[in-house]
């Protein structure tokens, strides 16, 4: 378990944390999102004792980070996939990091194995793609069989077997009881991932609840109908008490109510539905509605025909396309 209590980052006059306190529990899988600035990679870097807070602190399992003996066997994480010297194998990326903290050699052999990479142990990590690089951090991060894991982006830079291979593994690993936090900006991902999500914005917490309540505290919830007999649907919704809003394609969407409900309405009054279907935002949306007032850089569309009517940088020009929020 990972508590967090206060934990504030200033650098100098950036307030980069912001009194953050939440709990990352075991047994689930924990999203951590925010906009890009939110203070996300800074928090992770606390945690692990790369950066000191200014305030506030981090306990693992009740210790701060460097009480720990052997860190990686209590916490295993990946920050940041080029963390390694390009020089060495990825087999022997491995082995030192295993001797300095008292994990067997055998194991060096099984987290290649597991991440994929045996083929390639034996070479130098420098030649390996953006994909390779992440398996191999991921490995690390697994080398001391650790019950807390930490991820920032692991999906980066992986085909769509590895983002799949890397799902099923965080989920296997929080059904074993682990601690796993992960960070991340494909929402779509994440999604199919996570099973509570802390959310963050320009430092402070925005959120900390299961992915089902966040989405449908940050989110409009409706379901669509359509009937070939339009008016005579909008009289039987609006005889119960339903409001109903009709679309720009002829459909009809009422707030409130479950599906199944609206059904047995259109059932009872003789109704022929050709549609009826729940709407629900996805976790994108929600995340959007919820930090919208978090980003700190809005982009704006650059000119589509026409020659740019400014010099890079000027005011209109296609240099001036994004600008820093309050600026």
């Amino acid at each position: 378990m990972i508590e967090l209590q206060g934990l504030t980052k200033r650098y100098g006059d950036k307030l980069a944390v912001d009194g953050l306190t939440c709990t990352v529990r075991p047994g689930i899988v924990t999203g951590f999102l925010g906009p890009n600035g939110a203070g996300k990679s800074t928090t992770m870097r606390m945690m692990l004792d790369l950066d000191s807070p200014t305030a506030g602190t981090v306990l693992i399992d009740g210790r701060h980070y460097r009480q720990l003996k052997d860190p990686l066997k209590v916490v295993g994480a990946l920050l940041d996939a080029k963390a390694m010297h390009g020089g060495r194998s990825a087999y022997n990326h491995l082995l030192c990091l295993a001797q300095s903290n008292g994990i067997p050699r055998a194991r060096v052999a099984e987290v290649l194995d597991t991440v994929g990479l045996t083929a390639v142990a034996k070479k130098r990590s420098k030649g390996f793609s953006l994909g390779m690089g992440q398996r191999l951090g991921i490995a690390g991060a697994l080398l001391g069989d650790p019950q807390i894991l930490m991820f920032d982006e692991p999906v980066n830079g992986l085909d769509p077997e590895g983002i799949h291979w890397i799902r099923n593994l965080m989920k296997n690993l929080a059904t074993q009881g682990r601690t796993v936090f992960v960070s991340s900006h494909l929402m779509s991902e994440m999604a199919l991932t996570a099973d509570h999500l802390v959310v963050i914005g320009q430092g402070h917490l925005l959120a900390d609840t299961s992915m089902a309540e966040f989405i449908a505290q940050n989110s409009r919830s409706y379901v669509r109908l359509r009937s070939p007999e339009h008016e005579r649907l909008l009289d039987v919704l609006s005889g119960a008490g339903f409001t109903a809003v009709t679309t720009g394609d002829g459909a009809v969407e009422v707030d409130g109510p479950e599906a199944a409900r609206l059904g047995e309405l259109a059932a009872r009054h003789q109704l022929v539905l050709h549609e009826l279907s729940p709407q629900r935002a996805s976790l994108e949306e929600a995340f959007m509605r919820l930090t919208a007032e978090s980003v700190e850089y809005h982009a704006h569309s650059a000119p589509v025909t026409g020659e740019p009517s400014g010099p890079p940088g000027a005011k209109g020009g296609w240099g001036a396309d994004w600008q820093k929020k309050g600026s």
